[in-house]
C-alpha cells in the first residue's frame, strides 16, 4: 500500500501550488478535523524555519512531551516531512492515510470540488497521522508565506514564530519586505504568543501591526543579549541573557540566532501551562540536529551541505565559511531554481571558490539549467565547469582529496538529498529508503 500511496502523491504533483484555505478546510472537516485535537508552534519566515524547528521540538522531547514536526521540502527521505520524536512516519501509516485522504477527495470531486493540491494533501496526512498518534504538541513550518498557506488552516496556535524574513518567492507573496512580511504574519492568531527573530524595520512594522490588532504578546529573541561567542569545530558556546554556557551541535553563526528563538519559543509555552526545565533547554540544543544546514556528508575529501537557496542564506553561508574555512582551498556544487534571485546568491559566494560546479537540479520545473547557472557564474569566477549529471558532480568531487581542503554544496535543499546518496555510494555507504 505504501508503493501505491507514493506513486498517487507523485500523480498529484500536477494540480501544482494553488494559495488559500477553502480546500483543505473541505478535505479535513471530510476526514474528522484532525486539526481541531491538536495544539502547534507555527513558524513562519524566509531562512532559519527548518533549524528552528528541529531546535524547539527537539527541546519539547528532551522535557517529555511527545513532539510531532511537519516540514518541508524533505531533502533526504519522502518521509521526513512528516515526524514524531524524530522517527518517520512509517509506511504503514502512510498507506494507510493516504487512501483515507484519497476517498474524501474522490467524494469532493464528484461534489464539484476542486481537486486539492499535493501540498494540501501532505497537511491533512501530517495532522491525521499526529492525531492517531496522540502528540502532546506539533511543530509546523509554513511551505510558503503564511497567511494562506495550507499550514495556516490551524487554530489552535499557542506560538507563532517568525525567522529572519527577507525577499523571497515575490512572485506569490509580493514586490516589497512589508507586503512578504505581511503574509508572513499572517499565521498569527489570537490569544498566541509571538516570538519573532530581529527584522528589518519594514518586516518589524508588520508584525507589530498585526500583534496590536490582535493584542498579542510579542517577545523579541535578541541577538544583541547573546554574549561570549566562541565557534568550534565540532559546536558553538555562548551565553543569552540567564542561560550561561549554551552549547549547540548545529554550526554556523546564524545558528544561534535560531537557537535563541527556540529558547524564547519554550519560555512562551512555559506561560501556556508546558513544564520545560533549563536543564532541558540546555539537552535539547545540545542534542539538535538537521541534516542539510553545514552538515558534513564525508570526511575525505571534505564535502559540506548547505541549504543557502537565497541571497539572505548566501550572506550567512559566506559568514559561516569564513569562520570555519578562512584561507581554505574550497570548491562549490551550485544547482539553483529559476525563480530565484540566483545571480545575488552567486556573486556573494562565487569570488571565495577556487573551482565551481554547476548543476540541474534534477525533476524538478522549476530548475535553472546548469549551462545557464555556469554562465552567470563566469562574470564571478572563471573556473566554472558544468556537470551534466549530479553523479557526475559527486565523482569530480570525490577527485578532489588532494586538490581541495572543502566542497560545499548548495543552491536549493531539492537536490541535496540526491548528491548524498550518490556520495554514500561512491564511498560505500547505505543507499536511499524511501
Amino acid at each position: 500500500m505504501y508503493k501505491e500511496a507514493r506513486e498517487y502523491l507523485n500523480e498529484i504533483t500536477k494540480y501544482g501550488s494553488v494559495l488559500g484555505l477553502g480546500n483543505i478546510k473541505e478535505l479535513l472537516a471530510r476526514v474528522g478535523n484532525p486539526d481541531k485535537e491538536l495544539q502547534f508552534v507555527h513558524i513562519a519566515g524566509t531562512n532559519g524555519k527548518g533549524s528552528t524547528l528541529a531546535f524547539i521540538s527537539t527541546i519539547l522531547k528532551t522535557a517529555g512531551y511527545k513532539i510531532g514536526r511537519y516540514i518541508s521540502p524533505s531533502v533526504f527521505s519522502y518521509r521526513e516531512k512528516i515526524q514524531v520524536d524524530e522517527k518517520y512516519i512509517t509506511k504503514t501509516s502512510l498507506g494507510t492515510l493516504t487512501f483515507i485522504i484519497k476517498a474524501a477527495i474522490d467524494r469532493m470531486l464528484m461534489e464539484g470540488f476542486d481537486h486539492p493540491t499535493v501540498f494540501e494533501v501532505e497537511t491533512v496526512l501530517a495532522l491525521l497521522y499526529f492525531k492517531q498518534e496522540k502528540c502532546d504538541l506539533v511543530v509546523l513550518e509554513t511551505g510558503l508565506g503564511g497567511l494562506l498557506d495550507a499550514t495556516n488552516v490551524v487554530e489552535k496556535t499557542l506560538v507563532a514564530v517568525l525567522t529572519p524574513i527577507s525577499k523571497d518567492h515575490m512572485e506569490y507573496l509580493g514586490d516589497s519586505l512589508q507586503e512578504i512580511a505581511a503574509n508572513k504574519s499572517g499565521i498569527i492568531k489570537k490569544e498566541s504568543i509571538i516570538v519573532t527573530a530581529n527584522q528589518e524595520p519594514d518586516a518589524m512594522k508588520e508584525i507589530r501591526k498585526k500583534c496590536c490588532a490582535y493584542k498579542n504578546e510579542l517577545i523579541l529573541a535578541d541577538f544583541d543579549q547573546t554574549d561570549k561567542i566562541a565557534f568550534g569545530l565540532l559546536s558553538t558556546c555562548f551565553d543569552y541573557n540567564e542561560l550561561k554556557k549554551i552549547e549547540i551541535s548545529l554550526l554556523g553563526s546564524y545558528q544561534i540566532q535560531n537557537a535563541i528563538l527556540a529558547i524564547e519559543t519554550v519560555k512562551a509555552l512555559r506561560k501556556k501551562g508546558f513544564l520545560i526545565e533549563d536543564k532541558a533547554i540546555r539537552m535539547g540544543l545540545k542534542l539538535t540536529k538537521w541534516p542539510g544546514r553545514f552538515s558534513e556528508i564525508c570526511e575525505t575529501p571534505l564535502i559540506i551541505l548547505d541549504g543557502a537557496h537565497n541571497e539572505a542564506a548566501a550572506k550567512r553561508l559566506k559568514e559561516t565559511i569564513d569562520i570555519y574555512l578562512k584561507q581554505k582551498r574550497i570548491m562549490f556544487v551550485i544547482g539553483v531554481l529559476s525563480d530565484k534571485e540566483y545571480e545575488k546568491i552567486v556573486k556573494i559566494t562565487a569570488p571565495i571558490a577556487v573551482k565551481i560546479l554547476t548543476v540541474t537540479t534534477p525533476n524538478n520545473k522549476r530548475a535553472l539549467d546548469g549551462k545557464e547557472l555556469a554562465k552567470v557564474v563566469k562574470k564571478y569566477n572563471t573556473n566554472v565547469y558544468y556537470m551534466p549529471t549530479l553523479e557526475a558532480a559527486a565523482i569530480e568531487c570525490m577527485k578532489q582529496k588532494n586538490q581541495m581542503d572543502a566542497i560545499i554544496v548548495f543552491g536549493s535543499l531539492s537536490y541535496l538529498g540526491e548528491f548524498e546518496r550518490y556520495v554514500n555510494s561512491l564511498k560505500g555507504g547505505n543507499g536511499y529508503d524511501g
